[in-house]
């Protein structure tokens, strides 16, 4: 015990244990001793119940820890040695560990959803009997839409835009590795071929029910492996599809703008692969353009009507007066009708310029501001009516002229 006292670590340790005041009187020895291996006693039992038995205790011990640490403090109100406030680091639970693993596993899920799979297919163009030639090899990875876990795979053919001439791949029964190995034929002149699309949609066979779609690959550039010469084998990712995407065709048209006159010209040049809308596999089409302002229709102009053709010329300018300072309010609907004697006229497809539209109607009409007094012509693709189409044209009769649009007007002359 002796020895104990000497040691100048023991007598630190206890000194910072155990606060003696210095007004009061001296302590006998005996009672300083027995206090001291009270504490040291006390010391090593509180060691012993913080560190945990097992590893498997992750979920409750850190519950726990806080009220086996006060244990002393509640009886003695002393401070705990150094080595005691620190809390050891076997079993400690990390959050941050199992937070990345949760959102590692979310996104392996949300990427395994959107996977359908790959196909590989090879082109090659005969140049003596002017046809295209698309093999199906294989598909790869493909999900499971049956219920036994496989699948009833085959895969349709089209080059666009011509989706009358459709051809399919046999279906191959409960596999999601099909091997196709088809060839199939699409006369096409080669100066054409620039101007064609390659859509292959992959359809799940069901006997008693629709057959659901799995994906489809469009391949927008037939010569982006190689120049067709010979045959090149071609893998692509398909896409995830609930419907087979509908190519509505396109249109060209030119936009300018004179500033100090006030004048804005859209001219309708031609349209090209319309989408068939009558039982004759043609449309009598025509485009109408409307002026917006915040989803109402202020003006509307029309051209003239091209029967039975799907590839209209126009060369019909539309003419709006709209001041420099309401440019930035407005914007400009542009709708191939098909028109049709007995019942109503339906909508081919649309598209919008404006400095609120999206992708090339929106650099369309910038491009036509950064420079006035200059035709700016492009062409434009054709997409479905959205919705906001519809709202604004339900109330586009009942427009008021206490709107916030002020009616555009041409400036006056000085």
């Amino acid at each position: 015990m002796a020895d104990k006292l000497k040691d100048p670590h023991s007598l630190g340790f206890l000194e910072a244990a155990v606060k003696i005041s210095h007004t009061s009187p001296d302590i006998p020895a005996e009672v300083q001793m027995s206090v001291r291996e009270h504490i040291s006693r006390h010391t090593r039992l509180q060691r012993q119940t913080t560190e945990p038995t097992s590893s498997t205790r992750h979920t409750s011990f850190k519950r726990h820890l806080p009220r086996q640490m006060h244990v002393s403090s509640v009886d003695y109100g002393n401070e705990l040695p150094p080595a005691a406030e620190q809390p050891t680091s076997i079993g400690r639970i990390k959050p941050e560990l199992y937070k990345q693993k949760s959102v590692d596993g979310d996104d392996a899920k949300s990427e395994a959803a959107k996977s359908c799979g790959k196909i590989n297919f090879s082109l090659r163009y005969d140049y003596e009997t002017e046809t295209l030639i698309v093999r199906i090899l294989k598909a790869f990875d493909l999900p499971a839409k049956d219920f036994c876990g496989s699948s009833d795979p085959y895969v349709k053919i089209y080059l666009l835009p011509d989706r009358k001439c459709k051809q399919q791949t046999r279906v191959h029964r409960k596999t999601l590795n099909p091997t196709f190995d088809e060839n199939f034929h699409f006369p096409v002149p080669y100066e054409e071929l620039a101007d064609r699309k390659l859509h292959l949609s992959v359809f799940d066979f069901d006997r008693f029910s629709r057959h659901d779609m799995i994906g489809e690959v469009i391949l927008d550039n037939l010569f982006e492996a190689s120049d067709l010469s010979r045959e090149t084998s071609i893998w692509k990712d398909i896409q995830y599809a609930t419907s087979e995407s509908v190519d509505l065709g396109e249109i060209m048209f030119s936009l300018c703008y004179l500033p100090t006159a006030g004048r804005l010209t859209l001219t309708v040049i031609k349209c090209r692969n319309l989408k068939a809308m009558d039982i004759t596999g043609y449309s009598d089409p025509y485009v109408k353009v409307s002026l917006l302002c915040d989803g109402r229709r202020l003006k509307k102009k029309k051209t003239t009507i091209k029967k039975n053709t799907l590839n209209p010329v126009y060369n019909e300018a539309v003419i709006f007066d709209i001041p420099p300072e309401n440019m930035d309010q407005v914007s400009l609907l542009i709708s191939v009708m098909d028109y049709d004697r007995v019942g109503h006229n339906e909508i081919i497809g649309v598209c919008r310029v404006g400095i609120n539209a999206e992708g090339l109607g929106r650099d369309h009409w910038n491009e036509m501001l950064a420079y006035p007094r200059k035709p700016i012509a492009h062409w434009h693709s054709l997409v479905e009516v959205k919705k906001s189409f519809k709202e604004w044209q339900g109330r586009a009769a009942s427009f008021d002229s206490e709107s916030t649009c002020p009616s555009p007007k041409p400036p006056p002359t000085p």
